[in-house]
């Protein structure tokens, strides 16, 4: 289901971007003898032999002394928490990447062929049972509804990545696909009755009073929070929306980076709903609950001063990334969920949500 992702480090001017291009077979990456040509994070998609679909990642020289160095490190660093293979460029007197929990690395030395150092990635590449997104909640012959709303966030003439992945995996498996948008809603359960209804996290509380009590329900999200995250954790983490209280500070992480709209579920609906459920009628100032937002690359350091960590379902992002970010959390002793276990809760059905693989019965929200 996921690309592989190869990031490669090493000094200034040690050949990363040479051999990125020697991998790929082409120019994909700036090659210059000027120290620290490559500043940014640079990711290139590539179908490799062996390995299948991949994402290589070419990064800045880890000991760039230039003004803007220790940014730019710092960038590179924080590639590796969605780092499946790492690539060392080995160099006179260069150290060792920082201990990082679980990520493979192999040492290359300049005059190794790509065919060599291709087998090595493949065989150290991380190997996880393939899981279906669905999960146990459906079987061949099964038919599933889909609701998805297109608003103004739903990009223009095409379906968002968890939708396509869902309907091309109920196919594979045999199952029947309907869709609909919520308007039509009625509409399509006057003419089946699905084993299975997944929707929009954000439009769970309109689905759940459509639908009968007893009719599995989930949400994209929450089938990508079981597929790359912990589940569990994220479940526990939403039990802290019971303790917020006017003065918390709660965080949401985006994965992506994108340009929010009146209709944004990360940025404009959870807040609002928070909020809500938190302040008082008539609060004002420093008694308003804190909301802050990161997006793409700048999840913070410190984390200590949130009391709930709320992610996106992560639909670009890989599960190297979500499970760093969940490890982060707990090492802070911070409560993290996603959003759509968030808008379970918030709208008082999480109880009777459908997880992927989970048959334990959830407290009630």
């Amino acid at each position: 289901m996921e690309r592989l992702h190869i990031a490669f480090f090493g000094p200034v001017n040690s050949g990363k971007s040479t051999l990125i291009n020697a991998i790929c077979g082409q120019e994909v990456s700036l090659v210059s003898p000027v120290p620290g040509t490559t500043t940014d994070p640079v990711r290139k998609l590539a179908e490799l032999p062996g390995l299948g679909p991949c994402v290589l990642i070419d990064t800045a020289g880890l000991d760039d002394e230039s003004l803007l160095g220790a940014e730019r490190r710092r960038r590179t660093l924080a590639i590796l928490d969605q780092t499946d293979v790492a690539v060392v460029i080995s160099a006179p007197d260069f150290g060792t990447l920082p201990s990082q929990l679980g990520i493979p690395v192999v040492h290359y030395t300049r005059g190794e062929s790509v065919e060599s150092l291709l087998q090595r990635i493949i065989a150290v590449r991380p190997r996880e049972e393939a899981r279906f997104l669905t999960g146990d909640l459906v079987e061949s012959g099964d038919t599933v509804l889909l609701v998805m709303p297109q608003d103004s966030e739903a990009p223009k003439g095409r379906l968002i990545l968890p939708q396509v992945q869902v309907i091309r995996e109920l196919l594979d498996r045999g199952c029947n696909a309907l869709c609909c948008t919520p308007a039509s809603l009625a509409s399509a359960l006057e003419k089946t009755t699905p084993n299975l209804v997944i929707t929009d996290s954000q439009v769970f509380g309109l689905v759940d009073a459509a639908i009968p009590a007893d009719m599995p329900l989930t949400s994209f999200s929450i089938l990508l929070a079981a597929a790359k995250g912990d589940v569990t954790t994220f479940l526990e983490g939403a039990r802290a929306i019971d303790r917020l209280k006017p003065d918390s500070r709660v965080l949401i992480a985006e994965a992506c980076t994108h340009v929010p709209d009146t209709e944004d579920i990360g940025r404009i609906k959870i807040p609002a709903m928070l909020r809500r459920r938190v302040e008082m009628p008539g609060q004002a100032g420093h008694d308003q609950l804190q909301i802050d937002i990161a997006a793409g690359n700048d999840f913070p350091d410190d984390l200590a001063p949130y009391d709930l960590i709320i992610h996106c379902g992560a639909c670009i992002a890989n599960a190297q990334l979500v499970r760093a970010r969940i490890r982060k959390a707990l090492l802070a002793g911070v409560p993290i969920t996603n959003y759509g276990i968030a808008l379970a809760k918030l709208q008082g059905i999480l109880d009777r949500i459908a997880i992927p693989y989970s048959r334990t019965r959830r407290q009630s929200s």
